[in-house]
């Protein structure tokens, strides 16, 4: 009984200092404002990005200035095309540092709620926080996390070096830049794929207008499970932006209702994820078909022009899509068990596959079609997204590990930690490929792991990636569209929530367990 109460009070902190993490963050990122006035500051950057930087501009009175922010579709473009080198610099250190010993610190919180998730689980007879959150995961220990974020590590590691001295050698042949730092990674390298492959972000938004992309996420599902989607308008929201769809099977019985708000609001935090409104399962004596709900903070339109969207948010669009596939498609009599709530480490197994249409051209020819002509996606447009795909991916994987080994030192260490910053800097040397920039420090703002329900399973992501790499090649052999292989999926997956280990679920759907092999493959690294 003892026990019990302290796990009541530990839980009841935590109750209140997980928001208070999340609310930092967003405080922090809602004050930030970088102001342009001088037009000169805004080379480099593409038409899109301006407009929408005027428009954030006016809405606070100012006519004749630029405002770029903190949200991802405003400062993405930036870090990405801006040539105003110290604007770049200080927005990545704005970011960087967000809630790190400034006035919206997190940095205490962080130290507490590691505390007394330590705490919990030694009461629970658990070494560490890790310890037991794992022993309800697939990977099952702690050990074999670190086995597949150290695989991963040597498969990146030796080629991220590689792809950074590329961009170097680049920034110097064309800039004359000798000190290359954080902020020009995401620059030189939008550029160097430009040039390598002809391909930039901003020639493909006019293919993905937001509507059309999501009308293209019903009909890939429609075409994979046999679903389809009417919009209501008779449906209270929680904002007038919010849209809702009646969700049905070919023979009209009802599969649920979807709930979707794209674009950032003050009050919004930032990201992208999929909730469940209400699960299916038995409710008052009958089965309740389920309520989900889809937010993201994608690019909204201005004045001028439609919401256009690169081809990063098309794949998180799908991605949170599959989550609510999953929580759609459930089919269980208990709540408890059906939905999205399995293992951590296989529910983003569903979201993550669905990732792979996207890249697909009988895919985007049921959407991506110009927003001015109506034209298809050409061709060659198609195969250069393919061509591409793998461009900077070994670093693209570096930064997923550095995720996966912040939050899994923080969860497996048994001593107090005094420096925040200089623990994870501890932690990430032998991640690091370049110098260690100051007063920027990940933890201070990692939602996922301090404000979300990631701790101790960031690795998830990773893990997950095997998976749907193995299992859609499944859908390569047969066709991405094939009934037989979606209605196996459906079955043996989407449908069955918790009802038996993820394993065995897997093993039904593929006929065997899952192999790194296809993801590193897919991947270019072996």
């Amino acid at each position: 009984e003892q026990d019990k109460e302290k796990i009541r009070k530990i839980d009841e902190k935590l109750s209140l200092l997980s928001p208070k993490f999340s609310n930092n963050v967003l405080n922090a990122q809602n004050k930030y404002e970088l102001w342009v006035d001088n037009q000169k500051d805004l080379e480099g950057l593409p038409e899109s990005s301006i407009n929408m930087a005027k428009e954030e501009a006016k809405q606070k009175g100012e006519e004749n200035k630029w405002l770029f922010t903190l949200q991802y579709p405003s400062m993405g473009p930036f870090l990405n095309y801006a040539k105003n080198r110290e604007l770049r610099k200080e927005l990545f250190l704005a970011y960087g540092g967000l809630c790190n010993n400034d006035e919206f610190n997190n940095n205490e919180i962080v130290k507490e709620i590691v505390q007394l998730k330590h705490q919990r689980a030694n009461l629970l007879g658990y070494d560490t926080f890790a310890d037991y959150v794992l022993n309800d995961r697939m990977a099952q220990n702690i050990g074999n996390v670190y086995n597949l974020l150290d695989d991963l590590y040597d498969n990146c590691y030796d080629k991220a070096k590689i792809e950074l001295n590329e961009l170097k050698e680049y920034a110097k042949k064309i800039d004359g830049l000798d000190n290359f730092k954080q902020w020009d990674q995401s620059y030189y390298s939008t550029k160097l794929k430009k040039e390598k492959f002809n391909i930039d972000p901003e020639m493909l938004r006019p293919y993905f207008k937001a509507e059309n992309v999501i009308n293209g996420i019903f009909k890939v599902a429609n075409k994979m499970y046999g679903i389809e989607f009417k919009e209501l308008n008779d449906v209270d929201t929680w904002h007038q932006e919010v849209k809702c769809y009646e969700v049905k099977n070919n023979d009209q019985s009802l599969v649920g209702l979807i709930y979707i708000d794209l674009h950032p609001r003050p009050t919004k935090r930032s990201g992208a994820w999929m909730n469940s409104i209400k699960d299916n399962g038995i409710y008052k004596g009958n089965i309740r078909r389920p309520h989900v709900q889809f937010t993201a903070n994608l690019t909204r339109s201005t004045k001028d022009k439609p919401a256009l969207l690169t081809f990063s948010e098309v794949e998180t669009v799908f991605h949170e899509f599959g989550h609510c596939l999953h929580g759609l498609l459930s089919d269980c009599k208990y709540s408890t068990i059906g939905n999205t709530n399995v293992k951590w480490d296989f529910v983003e197994l569903p979201s993550q596959i669905m990732e792979n249409w996207v890249s697909e051209k009988e895919a985007l020819n049921l959407f991506a079609h110009h927003f001015e002509t109506g034209d298809t996606i050409p061709e060659s447009l198609i195969e250069k997204i393919k061509d591409s795909k793998n461009f900077g991916i070994a670093t693209m994987y570096l930064r997923q590990l550095i995720f996966g080994y912040i939050d899994m030192a923080w969860h497996t260490r048994l001593e107090p930690v005094e420096d925040v910053e200089k623990f994870e800097s501890e932690v990430l040397e032998k991640t690091r490929l370049l110098d260690k920039v100051d007063n920027i420090a990940i933890s201070s703002h990692f939602g996922h792991i301090f404000g979300g329900g990631y701790a101790a399973g960031y690795y998830s992501y990773k893990w997950a990636e095997v998976l749907e790499a193995d299992a859609f090649e499944s859908f390569k052999e047969n066709g991405i569209f094939d009934k037989e292989t979606a209605l196996s999926f459906r079955n043996n997956i989407l449908s069955k929530g918790n009802l038996k280990n993820p394993m065995e679920l897997y093993k039904d759907f593929k006929g065997r367990e899952p192999k790194v092999d296809a993801l590193l493959k897919r991947d270019g690294l072996i």
